[in-house]
């Protein structure tokens, strides 16, 4: 769908849900329905909130989605308020542009939620106008995660910064496919969320930009050309077959099953690695270092057409709050080592978090260097996204050529000058020029 038509036609039904909201809060029955994106920190939620459900007797309607799925059916049902949702799942490229289109409500909670502790990155990247539209849940930059014991076995080397000449001379020398195991295991699958992000990551490094200070598209630049092939080459020499349907989750699960040499993604997947010899380093560049890794936080709002606005409001609080990072630290299938990070200062001060997370210090590095501003490079906001209401539109349209190109389908140049095409196209119609 276009996201700015949707904007302007969405915003009779939004005030209207406004009012339907402080109308009707107080009368519904005590039930919730949450989408959640199916990743390891949500889905350990719904065992986590089943005391929430003792103690409040509110009952909890859960439905998760893959992140692409997830991603079009919650902005179909907020734009047009839909009401089938009364928590979200969103992110930094959704909730400022949505908080100020009223799609989504601004959140305010009590003193012991304490709003400072959330990280500066997070908390600006989810407002708007200084309101907080969405709380974060998980937070995450973007980093180098690999198998120490195999790199030291092939003489291998993976340096913070590094370069990609040598993440690809890493990916050779642990490549092993006879024996199962593949020298990168990257983001293939098309989506703005999915390989577009990681590759615009890979393509702000080698000093590509999705457009100029005039909005007008760049994809058919020398800079995107260098930053495609170079990511063609590595993962379809070094690559799992089928990487192209390959996301987080697909990753995650190679990766666990000690089929990756190395892998460059969500700083949050440290949480749910399994291999002891697990090592980290920030993301590679090729001479630009700023945006070669992302920021995102998965957060919780609230839609403004729900009639159960104050239910899911006390919700999101509890959920984002440190009472939940310690109901997940002091949970029997759970631990310290799997609470949600990437959001408040305070968890990384506590000693029994930090005795068990060895990534900690390399996430927090990460979050801290990721730079979402705009620059003279990049003269827009967003790392792996560009914060404007047309880009999953267009992110979605350029990952298709992507996917494309890694599959053999198409030659880079040809996915970049289709890609170019469409982000053109999009944008004329747009009215940006």
């Amino acid at each position: 769908m276009k996201l700015k038509s949707a904007l302007l036609s969405a915003s009779a039904l939004v005030a209207a849900g406004a009012i339907a909201t402080a109308t009707f809060a107080a009368s519904h029955s005590k039930s919730l329905t949450i989408a959640i994106v199916n990743n390891g920190h949500m889905e350990n939620m719904k065992k986590v909130a089943e005391a929430y459900t003792a103690e409040t007797g509110v009952e909890l309607k859960w439905v998760s989605l893959e992140e692409g799925v997830l991603r079009e059916q919650v902005t179909s049902d907020t734009a047009t308020g839909g009401g089938q949702y009364d928590i979200i799942n969103i992110g930094m490229q959704e909730a400022p542009i949505w908080g100020k289109a009223g799609w989504i409500l601004p959140l305010e909670f009590g003193a012991d939620y304490d709003v400072d502790d959330l990280l500066p990155a997070m908390r600006e990247g989810l407002s708007n106008d200084g309101k907080l539209y969405a709380a974060p849940f998980y937070g995450e930059s973007s980093m180098v995660m690999y198998r120490k014991d195999l790199a030291d076995k092939a003489g291998a080397t993976i340096a913070d910064n590094d370069s990609w000449e040598n993440i690809t001379a890493a990916a050779a020398a642990m490549h092993d496919p006879d024996n199962g195991v593949y020298g990168a295991c990257l983001r293939g699958k098309p989506g703005w969320g999915d390989n577009a992000a990681f590759i615009t990551t890979i393509a702000n490094s080698f000093g590509a930009r999705w457009f100029d200070k005039d909005m007008k598209p760049q994809l058919d630049s020398p800079e995107w050309n260098a930053a495609m092939t170079m990511y063609v080459n590595l993962l379809s020499k070094y690559g799992p077959p089928g990487s192209e349907g390959n996301s987080f989750n697909e990753i995650l699960a190679l990766y666990n099953q000690d089929k990756c040499g190395l892998w460059i993604d969500a700083t949050i997947a440290a949480s749910f690695l399994e291999n002891e010899n697990v090592a980290y380093a920030q993301s590679p560049n090729a001479g630009n270092p700023v945006g070669a890794n992302w920021l995102w936080a998965w957060a919780m709002a609230v839609p403004a057409g729900t009639p159960n606005a104050e239910e899911a409001l006390k919700f999101v609080e509890w959920s984002t709050s440190k009472a939940y990072i310690q109901a997940v630290a002091a949970h029997p299938d759970f631990g310290w080592s799997k609470v949600p990070t990437g959001t408040r200062t305070s968890t990384y001060e506590i000693p029994e978090f930090k005795a068990v997370a060895k990534f900690a210090d390399a996430e927090m590095t990460a979050i801290d260097s990721a730079a979402p501003g705009a620059t003279e490079l990049k003269p827009y906001v967003g790392v792996q996204f560009v914060a404007i209401p047309e880009f999953p539109e267009i992110g979605s349209a350029a990952g298709q050529e992507f996917s494309a190109a890694l599959s053999g389908a198409k030659t880079v140049e040809e996915a970049l000058a289709a890609a170019q095409a469409a982000a053109d196209s999009i944008m004329k119609e747009a009215g940006y020029y």
